[in-house]
C-alpha cells in the first residue's frame, strides 16, 4: 500500500478484478464505480475497518490493491490529481474537447 495518502478524510479505492475499473467501498461493503456513493472515514479507526472490509474483497478475488485516498474537507473530491483522474475517468475526452475548438 505505498500508495496510500492519508488525510482526515478518506474513502478506500481499488480495481476490479472482472474489468479492471476503478472502484471505491461503499458503507454497505460492495464497490461502486461512483466516488459520491463511497463510504467516508473521518478518523483513523474507520479507515482501518474499511480497509478490514477491503481486504476481505481481495481475499474473494475481487479487487486488487486496495488504498485509502485522501479527500478534501466537506466535500468528496480527493486531493490527488492521479486519484481526481481515477474517480472521474480519463482526461482523454476534455482534451479532445479542447482540440476541437481549435481549427488548423
Amino acid at each position: 500500500m505505498a500508495k496510500t495518502r492519508t488525510g482526515s478524510i478518506n474513502v478506500v479505492t481499488a480495481n476490479r478484478l472482472a474489468d479492471g475499473q476503478a472502484v471505491f467501498l461503499a458503507a454497505a461493503g460492495g464497490w461502486v464505480a461512483d466516488i459520491g456513493r463511497a463510504a467516508v472515514a473521518t478518523e483513523a479507526a474507520s479507515a482501518e475497518r474499511l480497509l478490514a472490509i477491503a481486504a476481505a474483497s481481495v481475499a474473494r478475488q475481487e479487487v486488487v490493491d486496495p488504498y485509502l485516498v485522501a479527500l478534501a474537507a466537506g466535500e468528496v473530491r480527493p486531493l490527488a490529481l492521479r486519484e481526481r483522474i481515477r474517480a472521474h475517468g480519463p482526461t482523454v475526452a476534455a482534451i479532445a474537447a479542447d482540440a476541437t475548438r481549435y481549427p488548423e
